[in-house]
C-alpha cells in the first residue's frame, strides 16, 4: 500500500465520522461536508435525493431527541476516484412516544457507500443502509435524575440532539 492509499482511506474514515457526527447533532454544515450534492441515499424507510435526504436529517424528526452513531470498521477498496466502503455502525436512538414515554432503541447495522474523489477531496456519491438488527430496550433514563442516583452537577451532561454542549465546547466556550 503506497502513501495516496493511505491518505485516500485516512480521508474517506474522516468523511464518515464527520457525517456521523453531522446527523448526531443535525448539523447541516457537517453533513454537506461529508456527500456531493448529487449523492442518492437510501436507508430503506427513506430513498432520496441529498437535497431530500438533508431536508429529512436537519432538523430531524422532533420524537427522536437525540441520536449516537457509533462507527466500527471499514472495508475500502479503492479504485482510482472511486472508492466502494463497507462500514459497521450501532446508531442509538431515543424516540419520545408522547405523554413522557421515551425509549432507547439501537440498530445494528452496515453502510454500503460509493465514494467519489473530486478535485481531490473525497465524499459520499451514494449510501445504501443494511440493517442486521434492532433492539427496543424500553423505558429511557430520565436525566432530570442524574446517573445511578447521583445528580448530575450542571444540566449540559445529558446529550441532545438540538442545543447539545458540544457545540461550545467546539467553539472553545465551555
Amino acid at each position: 500500500m503506497d502513501l495516496a492509499d493511505l491518505l485516500a482511506r485516512e480521508s474517506i474514515r474522516t468523511t464518515l465520522a464527520t457525517l456521523a457526527r453531522g446527523e448526531d447533532r443535525r448539523d447541516a454544515a457537517l453533513i454537506c461536508a461529508a456527500c456531493w450534492p448529487d449523492a442518492v441515499i437510501d436507508f430503506g424507510v427513506f430513498r432520496g435525493s441529498f437535497d431530500e435526504y438533508l431536508a429529512w436529517v436537519v432538523p430531524g424528526a422532533e420524537a427522536i431527541t437525540n441520536t449516537q452513531h457509533v462507527l466500527g470498521q471499514s472495508h475500502i477498496e479503492l479504485d482510482a476516484d472511486i472508492a466502494r466502503v463497507e462500514t459497521q455502525v450501532i446508531s442509538y436512538h431515543r424516540v419520545d412516544y408522547g405523554g413522557g414515554d421515551e425509549h432507547d432503541t439501537c440498530i445494528g447495522g452496515r453502510y454500503l457507500d460509493v465514494f467519489e474523489r473530486r478535485d481531490g477531496a473525497w465524499r459520499i456519491a451514494a449510501r445504501t443502509m443494511l440493517y442486521d438488527w434492532s433492539q427496543d430496550w424500553g423505558s429511557a433514563t430520565d436525566w432530570a435524575q442524574g446517573l445511578m442516583g447521583m445528580p448530575f452537577s450542571a444540566p449540559h451532561f445529558a446529550g441532545r440532539a438540538h442545543g447539545d454542549w458540544s457545540a461550545a465546547f467546539f467553539r472553545d466556550e465551555s
